[in-house]
């Protein structure tokens, strides 16, 4: 009965050192709804608005108002301005609303939270959600020790 047949064949040192030599890193491609990133900046908007959500899709249907081509406009214009290889200048929103668009990609957004304006880089990832999403508007809390007043113990005062 052939039991030790399925074995593979001993591994000679040149295997071994094949084996052990560094690869190159494969970077895994982005694709948003199975279409790559290339696609994605030559697509027309009605093409693009068809791949999101339907929230999204419903926005985009009923209309983008002058503000958000607004800062469209803004951030085109300091991508141009930007030297070569590095980050534009941020430009500063409001609009927390405002859905991530493939033509974003690469800008810096300072994204307003009620009291401060949140730098935020558009990665590809990004693309569908709410420029609110990645500036948040409350400080988490911060579970320490509980102060004066928080259990009934702590109403017992020792007289010396």
């Amino acid at each position: 009965r052939g039991a030790h047949a399925s074995q593979p064949p001993p591994t000679t040192m040149a295997d071994a050192a094949a084996a052990e030599a560094p690869r190159k890193r494969q970077f895994k491609k982005f694709t948003y709804r199975g279409i790559d990133l290339d696609n994605l900046l030559d697509m027309q908007t009605d093409e693009l608005v068809e791949l999101m959500c339907s929230r999204q899709r419903r926005r985009f249907q009923r209309g983008l108002k002058r503000k958000p081509y607004a800062l469209i406009k803004r951030l085109r214009k300091a991508k141009k301005e930007a030297t070569p290889g590095e980050k534009p200048e941020a430009v500063r929103t409001h609009l927390r609303g405002m859905i991530v668009v493939p033509e974003m990609i690469g800008s810096v957004v300072g994204v307003y939270n009620g009291k401060s304006f949140n730098q935020v880089e558009i990665k590809a990832e990004m693309i569908g959600h709410y420029l609110g999403e990645f500036s948040i508007t409350y400080k988490p809390t911060l579970h320490g020790r509980p102060g004066i007043g928080a259990t009934h113990s702590s109403r017992f005062i020792p007289l010396r």
